[in-house]
């Protein structure tokens, strides 16, 4: 009831506002979600829930999202498809996204074939986390890149191309670490290539960079250069050091890119 009438006493203050719902059991990761949401998606009135039931109190409203904490349960469980199903219900017109403690892929393609759109998991950091329900926000989807047959690397910290000033290469074979610096790419490359870890797509890399979309596609050919690799996804992995640096294929006029 308590959650219900807090709600209710937000939704007084900025109807004009559509809204983002997050539906978290417990409080305090709860209310630790709702102040940065409220602080980095301020056009938004965001709402915060216990139990997916309180979305009745949003029917006069305009629901775009409502993010669903599942914590460890598994995508077919009775409980996460009957709050599924009620969402679906409350606010068609709103896009899903699970907060999972998982990203595994079967975890993942279970949620994506029930029409979620967003599938952020608790590892994840919190400016990828608000990329990724931004993409959601404006008709994207989210999810973890699926990478066939690799494991993650142990304690590697992928680069953070807005600033980090090292980055490093993983050779699994040798079980090598070497160190590499960022400023083989220009300082415009690695914001391309920071949306790029995001899965972003060429034309809101555009937007969210001012470029236009023929500059990005520019931007990603050299990425892909520089790391020797034969599309954008490879380029990603190859510069968080999950596959091994081969010889440059692709060097100037060796070649067309794929996939930029």
């Amino acid at each position: 009831m308590d959650d219900i009438t807090n709600s209710s006493k937000r939704l007084d203050g900025s109807l004009h506002l559509p809204v983002l719902v997050i539906v978290e059991p417990l409080l305090l990761p709860r209310t630790c979600i709702l102040n940065v949401l409220r602080r980095e998606l301020a056009e938004f009135e965001i709402l915060d829930m216990a139990t997916v039931e309180s979305l009745d109190c949003t029917s006069t409203r305009d629901v775009r999202l409502v993010v669903l904490s599942i914590a460890d349960k598994p995508i077919d469980d009775p409980s996460v498809e009957g709050s599924l199903a009620f969402v679906a219900e409350c606010c068609p017109n709103a896009a899903v996204a699970i907060l999972s403690n998982h990203d595994d892929e079967p975890t993942v393609q279970a949620a994506m074939q029930r029409g979620v759109r967003g599938f952020l998991s608790t590892s994840l950091p919190i400016e990828i986390a608000i990329a990724g329900l931004r993409l959601v926000l404006v008709g994207g989807v989210y999810r973890p890149l699926p990478v066939a047959g690799m494991n993650r690397i142990p304690d590697f910290e992928p680069p953070d191309a807005r600033g980090l000033a090292r980055a490093y290469l993983v050779n699994e074979g040798a079980g090598v670490t070497i160190e590499r610096s960022v400023t083989d790419l220009t300082p415009r490359e690695q914001q391309v290539l920071a949306e790029l870890e995001l899965g972003l797509p060429n034309k809101l890399i555009a937007a969210k960079l001012n470029l236009s979309e023929s500059t990005v596609k520019m931007h990603i050919q050299h990425i892909m250069r520089k790391c020797a690799a034969h599309n954008r996804t490879e380029a990603v992995l190859r510069w968080r050091g999950r596959l091994p640096a081969q010889g440059r294929d692709h060097e100037p006029g060796a070649g067309p890119m794929q996939e930029t």
